[in-house]
Protein backbone atom coordinates (compact mmCIF):
# COMPACT_ATOMS: atom_id res chain seq x y z
CA UNK A 1 0.00 0.00 0.00
CA UNK A 2 3.10 2.56 0.61
CA UNK A 3 4.41 1.80 -2.83
CA UNK A 4 0.95 2.22 -4.17
CA UNK A 5 0.04 5.72 -2.65
CA UNK A 6 3.59 6.65 -3.61
CA UNK A 7 3.03 6.00 -7.00
CA UNK A 8 -0.51 7.88 -7.21
CA UNK A 9 1.45 10.66 -5.67
CA UNK A 10 4.42 10.51 -8.30
CA UNK A 11 1.92 10.20 -11.22
CA UNK A 12 -0.22 13.32 -9.63
CA UNK A 13 2.85 15.38 -9.81
CA UNK A 14 3.69 14.34 -12.97
CA UNK A 15 0.26 15.21 -14.69
CA UNK A 16 0.33 18.67 -12.58
CA UNK A 17 3.90 19.40 -14.46
CA UNK A 18 3.45 18.10 -17.32
CA UNK A 19 -0.33 19.70 -17.95
CA UNK A 20 1.04 22.90 -16.69
CA UNK A 21 2.59 22.92 -20.42
CA UNK A 22 0.03 20.67 -22.37
CA UNK A 23 1.92 21.31 -25.80
CA UNK A 24 4.51 20.05 -24.82
CA UNK A 25 2.89 17.23 -23.53
CA UNK A 26 1.23 16.30 -26.46
CA UNK A 27 4.26 17.20 -28.76
CA UNK A 28 6.04 14.67 -27.22
CA UNK A 29 3.20 11.80 -27.45
CA UNK A 30 3.28 13.45 -31.26
CA UNK A 31 7.00 12.24 -31.63
CA UNK A 32 6.71 9.07 -30.07
CA UNK A 33 4.05 8.09 -32.54
CA UNK A 34 5.76 9.56 -35.47
CA UNK A 35 8.73 7.47 -34.44
CA UNK A 36 7.00 4.06 -33.98
CA UNK A 37 4.83 5.27 -37.25
CA UNK A 38 8.05 5.32 -39.26
CA UNK A 39 9.26 1.98 -37.96
CA UNK A 40 5.82 0.55 -39.30
CA UNK A 41 6.06 2.73 -42.58
CA UNK A 42 9.58 0.83 -42.98
CA UNK A 43 7.71 -2.32 -42.60
CA UNK A 44 5.10 -1.91 -44.92
CA UNK A 45 8.06 -0.36 -47.83
CA UNK A 46 9.44 -3.73 -47.56
CA UNK A 47 6.75 -5.97 -48.07
CA UNK A 48 6.16 -3.53 -51.15
CA UNK A 49 9.12 -5.20 -52.51
CA UNK A 50 8.91 -8.75 -51.39
CA UNK A 51 6.14 -11.44 -50.27
CA UNK A 52 8.07 -12.60 -47.46
CA UNK A 53 11.25 -12.10 -44.59
CA UNK A 54 12.01 -15.34 -44.41
CA UNK A 55 9.25 -17.34 -43.44
CA UNK A 56 6.58 -14.52 -42.46
CA UNK A 57 4.66 -12.91 -44.32
CA UNK A 58 3.62 -9.06 -43.60
CA UNK A 59 1.08 -9.53 -41.66
CA UNK A 60 3.10 -12.00 -38.89
CA UNK A 61 5.74 -9.49 -39.28
CA UNK A 62 3.90 -6.72 -38.40
CA UNK A 63 2.04 -8.77 -35.34
CA UNK A 64 5.75 -9.14 -34.10
CA UNK A 65 6.03 -5.76 -34.63
CA UNK A 66 2.91 -5.19 -32.43
CA UNK A 67 4.03 -7.05 -29.76
CA UNK A 68 6.99 -5.45 -29.39
CA UNK A 69 5.62 -2.21 -28.92
CA UNK A 70 3.85 -3.39 -25.88
CA UNK A 71 6.30 -3.96 -23.14
CA UNK A 72 8.54 -1.29 -24.81
CA UNK A 73 6.18 1.29 -24.13
CA UNK A 74 5.59 -0.42 -20.81
CA UNK A 75 8.59 -0.45 -19.90
CA UNK A 76 9.73 2.73 -21.35
CA UNK A 77 7.58 4.27 -19.28
CA UNK A 78 9.02 3.08 -15.71
CA UNK A 79 12.60 2.25 -16.75
CA UNK A 80 13.21 5.57 -17.70
CA UNK A 81 16.86 5.68 -16.41
CA UNK A 82 18.79 6.82 -19.88
CA UNK A 83 20.69 10.28 -17.68
CA UNK A 84 21.51 7.95 -14.28
CA UNK A 85 25.32 8.59 -14.49
CA UNK A 86 25.03 12.13 -15.07
CA UNK A 87 22.76 13.04 -13.05
CA UNK A 88 22.45 11.16 -10.04
CA UNK A 89 26.16 9.75 -9.69
CA UNK A 90 27.98 13.27 -11.33
CA UNK A 91 26.02 15.17 -9.93
CA UNK A 92 25.36 13.84 -6.80
CA UNK A 93 21.70 13.23 -6.37
CA UNK A 94 21.70 9.23 -5.57
CA UNK A 95 22.93 11.10 -2.18
CA UNK A 96 18.97 12.10 -2.03
CA UNK A 97 18.16 9.10 -3.22
CA UNK A 98 19.83 7.42 -0.55
CA UNK A 99 18.37 9.43 2.10
CA UNK A 100 14.63 8.78 1.45
CA UNK A 101 12.31 5.10 2.79
CA UNK A 102 11.38 4.67 0.01
CA UNK A 103 13.89 1.52 -1.76
CA UNK A 104 15.98 3.47 -4.00
CA UNK A 105 15.48 1.96 -7.25
CA UNK A 106 11.43 2.42 -7.12
CA UNK A 107 12.05 6.14 -6.59
CA UNK A 108 14.28 6.82 -9.50
CA UNK A 109 11.86 4.73 -11.37
CA UNK A 110 8.99 6.62 -10.46
CA UNK A 111 10.89 10.07 -10.35
CA UNK A 112 11.44 9.38 -13.99
CA UNK A 113 8.68 7.66 -15.02
CA UNK A 114 7.45 8.43 -18.84
CA UNK A 115 3.53 8.27 -19.07
CA UNK A 116 2.99 9.30 -22.46
CA UNK A 117 5.30 6.36 -23.29
CA UNK A 118 1.92 3.93 -22.50
CA UNK A 119 0.76 5.65 -26.30
CA UNK A 120 3.02 3.26 -27.61
CA UNK A 121 1.90 0.45 -26.12
CA UNK A 122 -1.30 1.15 -27.46
CA UNK A 123 -0.01 1.21 -31.07
CA UNK A 124 1.62 -1.81 -30.27
CA UNK A 125 -2.01 -3.20 -29.22
CA UNK A 126 -3.99 -2.20 -31.77
CA UNK A 127 -1.55 -3.75 -34.53
CA UNK A 128 -1.56 -6.72 -33.07
CA UNK A 129 -5.41 -7.00 -33.01
CA UNK A 130 -5.94 -6.09 -36.42
CA UNK A 131 -3.06 -8.31 -37.11
CA UNK A 132 -4.73 -10.87 -35.32
CA UNK A 133 -7.93 -10.62 -37.13
CA UNK A 134 -6.12 -10.73 -40.60
CA UNK A 135 -4.58 -13.74 -39.79
CA UNK A 136 -7.30 -15.64 -38.86
CA UNK A 137 -5.55 -16.72 -35.72
CA UNK A 138 -8.45 -17.67 -33.45
CA UNK A 139 -8.74 -16.76 -29.85
CA UNK A 140 -8.45 -19.83 -26.88
CA UNK A 141 -9.77 -18.99 -23.71
CA UNK A 142 -6.22 -18.74 -21.89
CA UNK A 143 -4.65 -16.59 -24.44
CA UNK A 144 -5.56 -12.91 -22.69
CA UNK A 145 -3.82 -14.39 -19.96
CA UNK A 146 -0.81 -16.48 -21.76
CA UNK A 147 -0.43 -12.66 -23.32
CA UNK A 148 0.00 -11.37 -19.80
CA UNK A 149 2.46 -13.02 -18.67
CA UNK A 150 4.28 -12.97 -21.86
CA UNK A 151 4.35 -9.18 -21.75
CA UNK A 152 5.32 -9.24 -17.98
CA UNK A 153 8.09 -11.70 -18.84
CA UNK A 154 9.25 -9.46 -21.74
CA UNK A 155 9.18 -6.51 -19.57
CA UNK A 156 10.80 -8.53 -16.89
CA UNK A 157 13.72 -8.98 -19.82
CA UNK A 158 14.13 -5.08 -20.75
CA UNK A 159 14.78 -4.25 -16.47
CA UNK A 160 16.81 -6.80 -15.74
CA UNK A 161 19.16 -5.93 -19.21
CA UNK A 162 18.79 -2.30 -18.54
CA UNK A 163 19.12 -2.25 -14.50
CA UNK A 164 22.55 -4.19 -14.52
CA UNK A 165 23.93 -1.67 -17.68
CA UNK A 166 22.81 0.91 -15.74
CA UNK A 167 23.94 -0.13 -12.41
CA UNK A 168 27.54 0.00 -13.88
CA UNK A 169 27.99 3.63 -13.06
CA UNK A 170 28.49 2.56 -9.29
CA UNK A 171 31.90 1.15 -10.68
CA UNK A 172 32.56 4.25 -12.79
CA UNK A 173 32.28 8.02 -13.00
CA UNK A 174 32.18 8.23 -16.68
CA UNK A 175 29.42 7.37 -19.02
CA UNK A 176 30.00 4.09 -20.51
CA UNK A 177 28.05 4.57 -23.82
CA UNK A 178 26.66 0.71 -23.64
CA UNK A 179 23.05 2.30 -23.48
CA UNK A 180 22.91 3.94 -27.04
CA UNK A 181 24.20 0.13 -28.16
CA UNK A 182 21.78 -1.45 -26.45
CA UNK A 183 18.90 0.81 -27.43
CA UNK A 184 20.08 -0.40 -31.10
CA UNK A 185 20.18 -4.39 -30.52
CA UNK A 186 16.92 -4.18 -29.17
CA UNK A 187 15.05 -3.20 -32.13
CA UNK A 188 16.22 -6.77 -33.40
CA UNK A 189 13.63 -8.10 -31.43
CA UNK A 190 10.86 -6.83 -33.76
CA UNK A 191 11.45 -9.07 -36.36
CA UNK A 192 12.08 -13.00 -36.53
CA UNK A 193 15.17 -14.48 -34.79
CA UNK A 194 15.24 -17.40 -37.71
CA UNK A 195 16.38 -14.89 -40.46
CA UNK A 196 19.51 -13.98 -38.53
CA UNK A 197 22.92 -15.68 -38.80
CA UNK A 198 23.58 -18.57 -35.82
CA UNK A 199 25.63 -16.21 -33.60
CA UNK A 200 23.39 -13.31 -33.84
CA UNK A 201 20.63 -15.26 -33.23
CA UNK A 202 22.56 -17.10 -30.04
CA UNK A 203 23.21 -13.76 -28.75
CA UNK A 204 19.59 -12.32 -28.82
CA UNK A 205 18.61 -15.63 -27.15
CA UNK A 206 20.84 -15.80 -24.40
CA UNK A 207 23.05 -13.16 -23.82
CA UNK A 208 21.40 -10.34 -24.21
CA UNK A 209 17.70 -12.04 -24.78
CA UNK A 210 15.57 -9.06 -27.18
CA UNK A 211 14.36 -11.92 -28.68
CA UNK A 212 12.16 -12.41 -25.89
CA UNK A 213 10.65 -9.03 -25.67
CA UNK A 214 9.17 -9.24 -29.88
CA UNK A 215 9.65 -12.58 -31.76
CA UNK A 216 9.44 -15.46 -29.34
CA UNK A 217 6.56 -14.26 -27.49
CA UNK A 218 4.51 -12.83 -30.85
CA UNK A 219 5.66 -16.80 -32.02
CA UNK A 220 3.45 -18.11 -29.58
CA UNK A 221 0.47 -17.09 -30.84
CA UNK A 222 1.15 -17.07 -34.75
CA UNK A 223 3.06 -20.59 -34.78
CA UNK A 224 2.60 -22.51 -31.64
CA UNK A 225 3.26 -26.13 -32.91
CA UNK A 226 7.06 -24.74 -33.49
CA UNK A 227 7.59 -22.32 -31.01
CA UNK A 228 4.65 -22.14 -28.25
CA UNK A 229 6.82 -24.57 -25.98
CA UNK A 230 9.88 -22.31 -26.33
CA UNK A 231 8.02 -19.02 -26.25
CA UNK A 232 6.93 -19.90 -22.81
CA UNK A 233 10.53 -19.40 -21.41
CA UNK A 234 9.37 -15.89 -21.59
CA UNK A 235 8.69 -15.04 -17.92
CA UNK A 236 11.52 -17.40 -16.92
CA UNK A 237 14.38 -15.67 -18.79
CA UNK A 238 12.55 -12.27 -17.36
CA UNK A 239 13.03 -13.75 -13.90
CA UNK A 240 15.95 -14.70 -14.73
CA UNK A 241 17.98 -11.50 -15.86
CA UNK A 242 15.78 -9.46 -13.39
CA UNK A 243 17.35 -11.02 -10.43
CA UNK A 244 20.68 -10.64 -11.91
CA UNK A 245 20.16 -6.76 -12.47
CA UNK A 246 18.82 -6.62 -9.28
CA UNK A 247 21.42 -8.32 -7.70
CA UNK A 248 24.52 -6.20 -9.49
CA UNK A 249 22.31 -3.17 -8.36
CA UNK A 250 21.82 -3.46 -4.85
CA UNK A 251 25.69 -4.63 -4.40
CA UNK A 252 26.55 -1.53 -6.61
CA UNK A 253 24.33 0.96 -4.33
CA UNK A 254 26.15 -0.75 -1.07
CA UNK A 255 29.79 0.16 -3.22
CA UNK A 256 28.57 3.76 -3.65
CA UNK A 257 30.26 6.39 -1.04
CA UNK A 258 28.89 9.28 -2.33
CA UNK A 259 29.48 12.28 -4.57
CA UNK A 260 32.26 14.16 -2.78
CA UNK A 261 35.13 15.55 -4.10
Amino acid sequence: MFYASLFVDYLKNYMKTRLTYRSDFWIEVLSDLLFNGLNLFFILVVFQHTAAIGEWNEQQILFIYGYFMVPYGLFITFFNLWGFTERYIVKGEMDRILTRPAHNLVQLMLENMDPSSLFSALVGLIIMIYSWTQLDLGLMWHDPLILLVMVLGSIMIYGGVYIFFTSLSFFSDSPTGILPLLWNLQNYGRYPMTIYNRLLNIMLTWVLPFGFVGFYPAAYFLDRANWGTFALLTPLVGLVFLTFGLTVWNYGVKRYRGAGS
